[in-house]
């Protein structure tokens, strides 16, 4: 089931929801496939997400050794103003508490 992630800032806390249900985490790792989506009709924010079709692969507030199984190769940026994200699609991403957005390797990927 599709699943859409979000920064809620005024909460500083990231939001996942699909049609049935809706959870909120301090962090979050997707470990699997993503692309991004844009809404830039809608009224509201948010306008754009990142999207998976595979909710069993997001991990809500992973332990820092799972996420020490990958390397940050790149940040995920939102262009708010503008409703653009710099990076289209990928394979994982990790959500930090402080609401950045890194673009993940496996490090045996990358040989470390």
């Amino acid at each position: 089931m599709k699943s859409k992630i979000h920064r809620c800032n005024c909460r500083k806390i990231w939001s996942v929801q699909n049609r049935k249900s809706r959870v909120t985490a301090s962090s979050v790792l997707l470990n699997g496939t993503w692309t991004t989506e844009l809404k830039p009709e809608r009224k509201c924010n948010p306008k754009g997400f990142v999207t998976t079709q595979k909710s069993g692969e997001i991990i809500f507030n992973p332990t820092s050794d799972l996420v020490e199984q990958f390397v940050k190769v790149a940040k995920l940026l939102y262009d708010k103003e503008n409703v653009h994200f710099n990076i289209d699609q990928g394979e994982y991403l990790y959500f930090a508490e402080d609401g950045t957005c890194y673009v993940l390797r496996k490090k045996k990927e990358v040989g470390g």
